[in-house]
């Protein structure tokens, strides 16, 4: 058979009528192969959870988000699902926690990866982390996790609530837990290609990041100065102006091996010290990002991928909320969101993303599926 996908959304704020209506929509819920879900966190998160348990037979792989990607585009709110049919695309997730004890918990999920990649045959892998957004171990995680389960595929996003910063969560066997990560072995019969795609590239404005605590991601100093401050005048924009909106259309940029990689911005503190969403290390030279044109990007992008899985059945898709934002400031949301909808990605808007060993800004990171 050929890989079947049913999706679901609802805005009902009760969690049991919620779970009704996404099991309604997605009709007989006892030959599902797998059920991919993302939502807000405006649910009594303690009721959902063994509620999706025990409505849901097959394995369930999901995390709280700042918004969500489907049929219909970009969603603010609800829950969005994906119901996986046809034998085709079978999970297994693994539950990485607590993240406070990283080094021994990855390992574990290592074990078990290689356990389960023995099932893979041939580089049939790929992998979907999901991780507690607020917990600042996605770099450590995923560079980890990546050596040690060799050259298994993985792409991720960092769970999500919508912007309030408060608590982010991903969900396990019928639980919603934070300090924790989800990897997702996916294992496929149909083909499968895993890409990430920028709209940002280097500008002529460099930075040298001269204070810096990379374990919290906060930057105390660029140039020797108040690192907000710095940042503020190399824009040229005012300290009361920085927030979120210029953070999306100006972020650092740090290039290795002739790539950039986005470091964005999360907030500014009291003592004008910047908090990103990703660490920089002390000593390091940064740019100041300048965008280009985010449908050309997009569109080279999703091309490239279909050359290698022509006509995908499901691209499964991890996109920076502060590329949402930026798409709401510039009036592309509802074309962006369109794009999307007819490449058939079904995803959610992150706090970080994470495409094979590394974890990235202001990106998305996806696998695209063959029928």
């Amino acid at each position: 058979m050929p890989l079947d996908v049913t999706y679901a959304h609802t805005q009902s704020r009760d969690h049991a009528e919620a779970i009704r209506d996404i099991a309604a929509q997605l009709s007989d819920v006892s030959n599902l192969d797998t059920l991919l879900f993302f939502c807000d966190t405006d649910y009594d998160l303690d009721a959902l959870g063994p509620l999706i348990k025990q409505t849901f037979p097959c394995p369930v792989v999901g995390c709280t988000s700042s918004g969500q990607i489907g049929p219909d585009g970009f969603e603010n709110y609800g829950i969005l699902a994906a119901g996986i049919r046809g034998g085709v695309l079978h999970a297994h997730p693994i539950l990485i926690a607590p993240l406070s004890d990283l080094q021994a918990q990855t390992a574990l999920a290592a074990d078990t990866v290689q356990r389960e990649s023995g099932i893979c045959g041939g580089g049939s892998c790929f992998g979907l982390l999901l991780v507690d957004g607020l917990s600042a171990k996605e770099e450590l995680l995923a560079a980890a996790l990546y050596q040690m389960i060799g050259n298994i595929p993985l792409i991720g996003g960092s769970a999500g609530d919508n912007l309030k910063f408060e608590r982010t969560y991903v969900y396990h066997d019928g639980r919603f837990l934070s300090d924790a990560a989800i990897l997702a072995l996916f294992v496929s019969s149909a083909p499968f290609v895993t890409f990430k795609l920028q709209h940002f590239v280097p500008s002529d404005v460099e930075l040298v990041i001269t204070s810096a605590d990379p374990e919290t991601r906060i930057i105390r100093e660029i140039d020797g100065e108040p690192a907000a401050q710095a940042y503020a005048e190399a824009i040229g924009a005012s300290l009361e102006d920085l927030g979120p909106s210029l953070f999306s259309t100006h972020p650092l940029l740090l290039t290795i091996a002739g790539e950039p990689y986005v470091r964005s911005i999360q907030k500014v503190n009291d003592d004008l010290s910047l908090t990103c969403y990703c660490a920089i290390d002390e000593g390091l030279v940064v740019s100041v990002g300048q965008a280009v044109d985010v449908m050309n990007a997009l569109k080279e992008a999703f091309a490239n991928a279909e050359r290698a899985v022509p006509e995908p059945s499901l691209i499964i898709g991890c996109d920076c909320i502060l590329r949402r934002i930026e798409f709401e400031q510039t009036a592309r949301t509802s074309s962006v969101g369109q794009f999307m909808a007819e490449q058939k990605v079904f995803g959610f808007s992150t706090y970080g993303e994470q495409f094979n060993g590394q974890h990235v800004n202001q990106t998305f990171t996806g696998v695209a599926i063959g029928g």
